[in-house]
Parts: C-alpha cells; sequence; structure tokens
C-alpha cells in the first residue's frame, strides 16, 4: 500500500479498532486518537519534505481500476493545491484531539467519527477520480451530520437536520454536473487528470453553461456562499468547539477546493462567461457576511458568519482570475495562490477561534456576549490567545491573513476594478466587529455572575500551535509559497485554453 493511502485510510483503521474493542478506558481512547492523528501529521510532514510532482503535475499518484464499466478508478495523487490543505488538515485535527482531553461524553463514539471525518477530508483532498471524490463528499455530510447531533447544544437536532438536507442537496447537483462531464467526454471517464486534459465541452454553449451551474451550486452550499450560507450559523451555534473548528476550518474549504480541481480547469469557457457573475456573489458574500456579523450578540454565531465572509474573498479571487486577459498571467497567479493561501489560513485561525468559544461555554454555559467581561484580569492566556487569533482573522500585518489577502486583493484588481475595493469595506468591518467583541468579553467592569477560568493544558496544546502557525506563514511564507505557485500557474493555463 503506498504512503498516501496509508496517510488516507489509517485513521478509518483505528476508528474501527476502536470501536470493535469490548472494553477500552476513556483516557486509552483518547490517547490513541491523539496519537494516531499525531502520526498523520508527522506522514503528510514526511510527503511534504519528499514532494516533487511528476509529469502530471501530480505526486505520490495511485492509479487503480475501481468501477471500469464507467472508467472510474482509485486514483490519487497530490500537488501544491491540495498538499497544503492535506497538512492543514491533519493539524486541525489533531488539534482537536488534544482539546477533547477535557471531559467529553461518550468519548470513544466521538472519537472514531473524527477519525472517520479526518479519512473523508483527506481523501477528497487527494481525490483524482470525479466519483471518489464525490463519495468522500457526500460522507463527509454524515460524519458531521452525527457530530452536531450527538454531541450538540439544545437545538442540535434540528441545527444538524437542516445542515444535512442543505449540503445533501447540494452534493445531488454536484452528481448531475459530474455525470454531464463523464458523458461529454470523449472516452467517457470520470477521470479528474483525463477530463481536465480534455476540456470536453470546450465552445459547448448551453450544455458547459448548465453543467457549470450545476457543479457552481452543489459546491457554494459547501462553501457556503450566499444566498446558500444559511444552513452555517445554526450549524455552528449548536456544533460542539472541536465539530465547528473541523466544519469551518475543514470542510468548508472541500467545496472551494472543488471550483479550482475541477470547475475551473474543466469548464474554462464557461467560467470565464460567466466570471463576473462568480466575482459579484464573492463581493456580496464578503459585505453580507461582515454586516451580519457585526449585529450579533452571540460570540459563536458571530464567528461563523465571519465564516461567510473569509470565503466571500476566496471566490472573489477564483472569479477575477476569469476576467484577466490572457496577457496578465501574474494577476491570475497571484489571484490563486491567494485563494489557496486563504483557504489554509482561514482554517487555522477560525479552528483556533472555535475552539475558543467552547471554552467560553464550558465555563460560562452560553456564548452571548453581553453575559461576561473583564475577563482579561482572571483568564490572561484566555484573552491573548482570543486577541492573537482575533487580529489574525481581520488580516493584520505579521499573520497568515494578511498574506492571503494581500495576494487576493493585488490580483483581482486587474480583473474586478469595482469589486475589489468594495471587498476591502469587509476588513474594515471585521475590524470593528472583533474589536467590539473583545471588548465587551474581555475588557471592561468583570461580571461576579460570569466567572471564567483560565486555560487548561490541553486547551492552550491545541489552540496555541494553530496561531503559531499562522504566525509563521505571516512572517516566513515563502515555504507555502513556493509550493502553491507553480500549481496555481498551471491552472491559469488551463483557465486560458
Amino acid at each position: 500500500m503506498s504512503v498516501l493511502s496509508i496517510l488516507v485510510f489509517l485513521p478509518l483503521a483505528v476508528a474501527a479498532v476502536l470501536l470493535a474493542m469490548p472494553r477500552i478506558s476513556d483516557t486509552a481512547v483518547s490517547w490513541t486518537w491523539i496519537t494516531t492523528t499525531a502520526t498523520e501529521l508527522v506522514l503528510v510532514i514526511v510527503l511534504w519534505a519528499n514532494y516533487t510532482p511528476s509529469e502530471s503535475g501530480f505526486a505520490y499518484e495511485v492509479n487503480r481500476s475501481w468501477i471500469p464499466s464507467v472508467n472510474s478508478g482509485y486514483h490519487i495523487g497530490i500537488d501544491g493545491l491540495s498538499l497544503p490543505l492535506v497538512a492543514m488538515t491533519a493539524t486541525l485535527f489533531l488539534a482537536c484531539a488534544i482539546y477533547s482531553l477535557r471531559h467529553t461524553p461518550r468519548v470513544r463514539a466521538f472519537a472514531a467519527l473524527f477519525l472517520f471525518l479526518e479519512t473523508v477530508c483527506l481523501g477528497l483532498f487527494v481525490s483524482l477520480d470525479l466519483i471518489l471524490f464525490f463519495v468522500f463528499f457526500d460522507l463527509s455530510i454524515v460524519g458531521m451530520y452525527f457530530v452536531i447531533a450527538g454531541w450538540g447544544h439544545h437545538k442540535a437536532a434540528q441545527a444538524a437536520q437542516k445542515f444535512f438536507l442543505y449540503t445533501f442537496l447540494g452534493s445531488l447537483a454536484l452528481l448531475l454536473g459530474f455525470i454531464g462531464l463523464f458523458v461529454a467526454a470523449e472516452p467517457n471517464t470520470f477521470d479528474i487528470v483525463r477530463l481536465t486534459e480534455q476540456n470536453p465541452l470546450a465552445e459547448s454553449g448551453t450544455p458547459g453553461v448548465l453543467i457549470l451551474l450545476t457543479i457552481v451550486l452543489g459546491l457554494a452550499v459547501k462553501t457556503p456562499t450566499i444566498p446558500f450560507h444559511t444552513w452555517l450559523p445554526p450549524a455552528h451555534t449548536e456544533a460542539p468547539a472541536a465539530g465547528s473548528a473541523i466544519l469551518a476550518g475543514v470542510l468548508l474549504k472541500l467545496g472551494t477546493y472543488g471550483f479550482v480541481r475541477i470547475a475551473m480547469p474543466m469548464l474554462p469557457d464557461a467560467w470565464r462567461t460567466y466570471a463576473q457573475a462568480i466575482v459579484i456573489i464573492g463581493v456580496l458574500s464578503v459585505l453580507y457576511g461582515a454586516l451580519v456579523a457585526l449585529g450579533q450578540h452571540d460570540f459563536k454565531r458571530m464567528i461563523a458568519y465571519t465564516s461567510v465572509n473569509h470565503m466571500g474573498y476566496i471566490i472573489l479571487a477564483i472569479g477575477a482570475t476569469g476576467l484577466v486577459t490572457t496577457t496578465n498571467t501574474q494577476a491570475q497567479n497571484l489571484a490563486v495562490t491567494g485563494a489557496v493561501t486563504q483557504m489554509v489560513s482561514h482554517g487555522l485561525i477560525t479552528g483556533a477561534l472555535f475552539l475558543l468559544t467552547g471554552v467560553l461555554h464550558e465555563r460560562g454555559r452560553t456564548y452571548d456576549m453581553n453575559s461576561y467581561g473583564g475577563l482579561a484580569a482572571r483568564a490572561p492566556r484566555f484573552a491573548g490567545l482570543t486577541a492573537a487569533a482575533a487580529f489574525a482573522a481581520l488580516g493584520l500585518p505579521g499573520f497568515s491573513g494578511f498574506i492571503a489577502e494581500f495576494q487576493i486583493f493585488t490580483g483581482s484588481l486587474p480583473g474586478a476594478p469595482i469589486a475589489t475595493p468594495l471587498a476591502f469595506l469587509g476588513i474594515l468591518i471585521t475590524a470593528a466587529l472583533f474589536l467590539r467583541a473583545f471588548q465587551r468579553l474581555f475588557l471592561g467592569p468583570p461580571q461576579a455572575t460570569r466567572a471564567v477560568a483560565d486555560l487548561t493544558t490541553p486547551e492552550t496544546a491545541s489552540i496555541v500551535p494553530l496561531i503559531a502557525l499562522a504566525i509563521l506563514i505571516g512572517l516566513f511564507p515563502r515555504f507555502l509559497l513556493d509550493l502553491i505557485e507553480p500549481a496555481a500557474h498551471t491552472l491559469g493555463t488551463l483557465l486560458n485554453r
């Protein structure tokens, strides 16, 4: 078995063993979970250190026949677009495993679900076959449904149901688009590499537009963009903290990754034709997400809406690449590189923020910011890490968000000279909402009825590395950008065909 296959399926194998063992202590379950996720991260580091793309542009490729009647195979591999997301995924799952050393009810089932989700998310990012991609895409919905419904708050069942129905509807639209690509290909295939080479719907007119529409719809629901975002706030508010960290940090990227892996390179003509609409959706998501977040009193719900805002920057960037002329490849490369960097940055920063909301709720049993005040005096570590995560989220220089957003705006401006300045307003609003939230929670007179103890060792050990990585990327981004930029250039070449 290849190293990449081991990376993908090791968590699932451990989950099966945990569930099969008749008697095992909660402590043993937790440390098995941590050991597995730590092993996954070590494997990713080894893959990164030895990464060399082949002629196809992918490394560690495995291609085996799976469903020969429709030319679908077990085809996996990684490149500069997927490897950063694989690394971010492994990091976040390890952080959630450490975080859950706190008291977690029914920890064996909880750990098994998270290990299952880790396999699903890693599998999607390395998939080079549309059917394989769809299987992992759909299974992510199932895993997160049970996390929300089983370990969420008092309205968890309703939020989980809404999450499942919305995202499952999106996955059906995505499957319809995949079937359309299969039918259009000559010869028929679901292989992502071959479909990208073929460009089967070049100059096809209406069929290409309809297939792009179904794929964009499926991915937009998962991302989510407006107006398909309404499942996100209740799902986040009701989910446990670790579930929200994975939902925002990883599962939302399954949608944005689908845009750069499937929609853009396989349907370049239709993408360029409707890129302006994509840009408009991106800008509306940026402004709407920030404005609605500004009006929230619920700390966790506020962070949920900032995810709509941050995903909007990614949509703006990938839409603008279709509007840039073929002579300005530098702008295209910058926009795509910024979009992928933003996926990684948002995963780390928002993952940390949602884990911090879990600390708040565990102490005070509410997310209502009006119920707190003056927490910095009693919980300085909690206040310091929240301040760092908030400044990182608003794109302050020195953090990964600044690197990502600077590239997004610089690359998007030539193609979208009106929309890009409008998106700048999102940064201003985000700064206002995070500063207001920090002031209400940590400054001012303390609330005697809401005494909050400082971070425990597991909480600190899970959150600090995420923020440290955001700072590392912000100060020394070259190691990440050197990986993404060649793949971004390849994507720009495919889009300009």
